[in-house]
C-alpha cells in the first residue's frame, strides 16, 4: 500500500509525525509538509514534498497512492478541501484523491468547531471523506498521553485498512 500523508498546521504535528512511524514495511509513505509543519517536523527516511509544489507528483491522479491522510488538518485545509481550492500541493492531492475515489482521511484539529467547520465536514463526510478528528477513547483506560496517541493513530489506521497492535481491543468475553 502506498499511503501520502499531510501535516498541516503546526499545532498536533505530532500526531501526524507518530502515524508516520506506526505504519507497517508494508506501507510505502509519502508526506507532504506545509510551512507550519515544516517548522516543527524534521523527520528522515521520508520522502517528503514541498507544499508550495503544486507541480509534484502527487497533484496527478497517476500518481499511485491508495490513500492519503491530513493528519492534523487545519480548519484553512478542510475548508478549501470542502470548496475544491486546489492552491497548493495538499489541497491538489486531496482533490485528486476524492476524483479518483480513493480514501480520504481528515484529522480536524480545532475545537470547538464553528458552524462553518461542521458544515465542511458534512460535506465532506457526504463525498465520502473519512472526517477522523484526534478524538481519545477514555474506555480504553489510557494511563499515559503516548497511550492515548497510540489509540487515536490506531484508529485512523483502522479507517485506512492498515493492520496494528497499537491498542487492546474490545474482546466478546469482556462483554
Amino acid at each position: 500500500m502506498r499511503l501520502l500523508v499531510a501535516i498541516t498546521g503546526a499545532s498536533g504535528a505530532q500526531l501526524g509525525m507518530r502515524l508516520l512511524e506506526a505504519l507497517p514495511e508494508s506501507v510505502t509513505p509519502y508526506l507532504i509538509l506545509s510551512d507550519s509543519a515544516r517548522e516543527v517536523v524534521r523527520h528522515e527516511g521520508v520522502r517528503a514534498f514541498d507544499a508550495d509544489d503544486i507541480a509534484a507528483a502527487p497533484a496527478s491522479g497517476s500518481f499511485p497512492i491508495d490513500a492519503m491522510a491530513v493528519t492534523p488538518c487545519s480548519m484553512n485545509t478542510l475548508a478549501k478541501i470542502a470548496c475544491g481550492i486546489a492552491d497548493n500541493l495538499v489541497t491538489r492531492a486531496a482533490a485528486v484523491t476524492i476524483k479518483e475515489r480513493r480514501t480520504l482521511l481528515l484529522a480536524p484539529r480545532e475545537m470547538p468547531f464553528s458552524p462553518i467547520a461542521l458544515e465542511n465536514m458534512l460535506k465532506l463526510s457526504r463525498l465520502g471523506v473519512v472526517v477522523a478528528p484526534p478524538v481519545m477513547g477514555y474506555y480504553a483506560k489510557h494511563e499515559t498521553v503516548e497511550e492515548m496517541e497510540r489509540f487515536v493513530v490506531g484508529k485512523w489506521l483502522d479507517l485506512l485498512g492498515i493492520e496494528h497492535e497499537l491498542y487492546r481491543r474490545w474482546r466478546i468475553e469482556e462483554v
